[in-house]
């Protein structure tokens, strides 16, 4: 299956967690919050996946010092969606309804997360 230019691959993810958990960052600071190791492999292997999540729009490059610094471009909750949005249109025709309801039936739901479920629907339902 192709990949679509929205999909981040795992690597990506990594770097976008490291981003997301504790703010912009250089190439080397990403090498030594996700890799935790130095060296030119890995900081070319870096410098390639900001490039390709900076293509993808998923993380903006300050140009503006000696060092260029990146943050992250999208917030978790957009990324959980196009990738909730994908896999519903791949697997159940576009219908969230099957996802959703595989995952609750799958997992079940503790007290809380049903509460926070009906409040959810409950704030849809009040839309006009």
């Amino acid at each position: 299956m192709k990949r679509s230019q929205a999909d981040v691959t795992e690597a990506e993810l990594s770097l976008l967690h490291a981003l997301w958990d504790a703010g912009p960052a250089t190439i080397r600071q990403l090498v030594e919050r996700v890799y935790e190791q130095d060296g030119p492999s890995v900081y070319a292997t870096v410098q390639k996946l900001l490039d390709r999540l900076e293509a993808k729009g998923c993380v903006r490059r300050d140009r503006g010092g000696a060092v260029h610094v990146f943050q992250a471009a999208i917030d978790r909750d957009e990324l959980i969606g196009r990738r909730l949005r994908a896999v519903a249109d791949a697997l159940c025709g576009g219908s969230l309804t099957p996802l959703l309801t595989h995952l609750v039936e799958g997992q079940g739901l503790s007290a809380q997360e049903r509460k926070e479920l009906r409040a959810l629907i409950h704030r849809f339902d009040r839309k006009p």
